[in-house]
């Protein structure tokens, strides 16, 4: 392969962009690998496209090599699947839906569980047909309220999804185990530092979820791991330890005057000042805040009120909440003039008419300092399991470091940013249930098979990819995904640029690919400032040594700078590519 700067489509950009908020954003608009095209939706430019199409290539040829079975499906769905499987409403409005001529609903899909449930349905009959892999590489759709840091949070991109179909929860996860091996080596590949986390489903279902991701300061998901053991999950898969239970103590609560305490620190500072219960060592651990939330389930058109109860430590992760109501989402309630019965500033779980859900920490016994119900007023030795019953709990409270782990109890959690790359799932049978595939078992019985999902955001890698790789000078691509093996410069004019494009031919019939900087009419400063921008790592300048049957040879990542016989530059090249 030949790229010619002088004839390819690239524009560089020597300002910042003023939409770009991360480093991958702004490099790669500004390398020229991609255009914002509309909110949320990017064009890929030649040298983008390339980047895109060696990291598909490297998860197909990975995919391929378990037994995984290409397959495309249209983008353009109807609904009565996604009704069969109640994806339709659980999606709510992260999904674009839109009518045909006559009326028929269709959307444009998120993801596609359902078409494969019906697709391995229509082909196989037997035990026989079975395990199977199939997978696919393709543009996915979902209507992001925030479109935000280009590639990694966008309304259309591109994705590969694979399916499995066994008819054993034992081959469900030996497979599951093969692709999670195949994801390890296609991102070590591709150069993507990963950690494998444990996740939620959300509303793909299923039982067991792991997510890679791909450590970074930009990352929208935050994880924790441990100081003593192998844990690691994602904080909204967190399983918060229950608080001891104690022995429920008689006698009631006892309300206290707490004019002006709008927060918990006022609050605390106040139980301490008065003594509240004979007390000077009240901390924001012992008070219990309680927040109200409007959830909106989807198909429903007005949303359930609900308290949620979390030690006054402790802030509500909005994440978290999503995560444990998932389909469901949550908002603030703010409309307290019309339920005067939620006295804001002031409410307790003692006597509410609305359902309420508390952390794991507030157990049986456990007794806080929390609203009264009344204006002004606060109530401490408000037990719980006498005073007020929770009912259920919920993991909504947010992760620290330094939280003791759940896995193993003696060590402490450390937390660390993270950009999602890969989601498996161990999903069972919610969608063989809800289209009741069934096939001849080898006893002659009908048997049900049970699925996997495995997720790679392909173009948000090649984003996570850019943030793991650059420096202040530019982007740094690793040699497995970059546009070029090596990028000619030449230097000046004087017979350079022909020398350039001749080392350059010689270079692609020995199998390299070869990006050569032929513009004439550019100064050296300039086109060395595009090369550490576009940052393909070997850079070869034809220069002033050129008479003498010189090059210089210089490793971006190492700092060597040589000059170089012109004669001997394959050889140089092809041993610093290992």
């Amino acid at each position: 392969m030949l790229l010619r700067m002088s004839t390819l489509l690239l524009k560089t950009l020597r300002e910042e962009p003023a939409e770009a908020e991360v480093p991958s954003h702004r490099l790669l608009l500004r390398a020229g690998f991609i255009r914002r095209a509309a909110p949320g939706g990017y064009t890929w430019l030649p040298l983008g496209k390339l980047v895109l199409d060696r990291i598909t290539a490297v998860i197909r040829e990975e995919m391929t090599a378990i037994g995984g079975q290409e397959v495309a499906f249209p983008a353009l769905l109807p609904r009565e699947p996604y009704e069969t499987s109640n994806r339709w409403t659980e999606y709510g409005d992260d999904i674009f839906t839109l009518q045909d001529r006559r009326g028929a609903d269709y959307l444009l899909a998120p993801t596609h569980e359902e078409m494969f449930t019906l697709l391995v349905q229509d082909m196989t009959s037997s035990y026989r047909d079975f395990p199977l892999l199939l997978f696919q590489v393709q543009t996915k759709f979902r209507d992001e309220a925030r479109p935000r840091a280009g590639l990694l949070r966008g309304r259309e991109f591109l994705m590969k999804d694979a399916y499995s179909f066994t008819l054993t929860d034992e081959g469900l996860e030996q497979v599951y185990a093969e692709v999670r091996a195949a994801y390890q080596r296609a991102f070590n590949r591709i150069g993507l530092s990963h950690a494998i986390v444990s996740a939620m489903s959300g509303a793909m279902g299923g039982s067991a979820s792991e997510e890679f991701l791909a450590p970074a300061e930009v990352g929208e998901d935050t994880f924790v791991g441990c100081t003593s053991c192998s844990y690691a999950a994602n904080t909204e898969a967190v399983v918060t330890p229950p608080g001891a239970v104690a022995e429920i103590p008689a006698g009631s609560p006892s309300v206290h005057d707490t004019p002006d305490t709008p927060t918990i620190a006022s609050l605390v500072d106040l139980a301490n000042a008065r003594q509240f219960g004979g007390r000077t060592d009240w901390t924001a651990a012992d008070t219990l805040k309680n927040v109200v939330v409007s959830v909106h389930h989807p198909g429903r058109s007005r949303p359930e009120l609900l308290v949620i109860g979390v030690p006054g430590d402790r802030e509500v992760d909005r994440k978290r909440l999503d995560a444990a109501l998932a389909p469901a989402t949550a908002t603030l309630f703010d409309d307290f003039e019309s339920r005067p019965d939620l006295v804001k500033g002031y409410l307790g779980p003692q006597g509410l008419g609305v359902r309420y859900l508390a952390d794991p920490r507030v157990a049986p016994g456990t007794a806080w300092l929390t609203g009264a119900n009344q204006p002004g007023r606060h109530a401490i030795d408000v037990v719980a399991g006498r005073d007020f019953t929770p009912d259920g709990t919920i993991e909504a409270a947010e992760v620290r470091a330094g939280d003791p782990c759940p896995a193993c109890g003696s060590g402490e959690l450390t937390m660390r940013r993270g950009i999602e790359i890969g989601h498996i799932f161990q999903l069972g049978r919610r969608y063989t249930d809800a289209f009741k595939v069934d096939v001849l078992g080898a006893d002659g019985k009908p048997v049900r098979p049970t699925m996997g999902s495995y997720g790679i955001g392909v173009s948000r890698a090649v984003a996570s990819v850019a943030e793991q790789h650059h420096d202040d000078r530019g982007l740094l691509w690793p040699d497995e995904v970059a546009p070029a093996d090596v990028h000619i410069v030449a230097a000046g004019k004087d017979g350079q640029i022909e020398a350039a494009l001749e080392l350059a031919r010689t270079l692609v019939a020995a199998g390299l690919r070869v990006l050569v900087d032929d513009r004439p009419q550019l100064s050296a400063g300039v086109k060395f400032t595009d090369a550490e921008l576009i940052g393909v790592a070997r850079t070869v300048v034809i220069g002033r040594r050129l008479a003498e049957g010189w090059a210089e040879f210089r490793d971006r990542r190492t700092g060597e700078r040589v000059d170089v016989p012109i004669s001997d530059i394959q050889r140089v090249i092809t041993v610093a590519l290992g």
